[in-house]
């Protein structure tokens, strides 16, 4: 153990050590009731905790993102619970999770998408840069041979791969531009193509 982690151990010991005295001196005459109510606690605790651990788990089964609704000429993707949307689009055969981001000019991939894809991410050439949130990234042109949302295809699509540190793909303008007309309606984006 170094140096901090002894510390940390002193003060957790101490303060059990203050709680478990307070517990005792409180419930001295009545240590099974005591033990009870320390019990309740513990599970409370612990399951605050599990809780906690599974946030993400529990949050898709009881608030599941809603898939996009597609027609012959128009797909319409429901606002997320935060406030954005999100498009899960084929690319090059293989499932991408996109953020509908106005704000890009490009399709950006992250790295790790890039490569679920097919792009050989290590051979990449990081020439060109974007502004981002997080400030100047260096990003690399790559084509992506086929891209399929809902019922609409597209071939030899230009995007690029972020350099940095990226969460999720961004669906910038340069493919939105693809569509006639974008609307916001009832929180819902509809993208319509003739």
């Amino acid at each position: 153990m170094n140096g901090p982690e002894i510390a940390d151990f002193v003060y957790y010991g101490l303060f059990a050590l203050a709680v478990g005295s307070y517990v005792f001196m409180q419930y001295r005459d009545r240590l099974g009731q005591g033990l009870q109510h320390a019990a309740i606690w513990v599970l409370i605790f612990l399951g605050i905790v599990i809780a906690y651990g599974f946030k993400d788990v529990l949050s898709e089964q009881f608030f599941p993102r809603q898939g996009h609704d597609v027609t012959a000429s128009a797909i319409t993707l429901p606002i997320a619970r935060d406030g954005h949307y999100y498009a899960d689009i084929k690319v090059n055969d293989v499932w991408v999770e996109f953020f509908v981001d106005t704000g890009a000019t490009d399709i950006v991939l992250t790295q790790a998408d890039a490569e679920r894809v097919g792009i050989d991410t290590d051979a990449l050439r990081y020439f060109g840069s974007a502004m981002t949130a997080n400030g100047l990234v260096k990003t690399a042109p790559i084509r992506l041979d086929r891209f399929e949302f809902g019922e609409f295809f597209d071939y030899d699509v230009r995007a690029s791969v972020n350099g940095g540190e990226l969460d999720i793909s961004l669906l910038g303008m340069e493919y939105l531009k693809r569509f006639d007309r974008i609307e916001i309606v009832e929180g819902s984006l509809r993208l319509y193509r003739d």
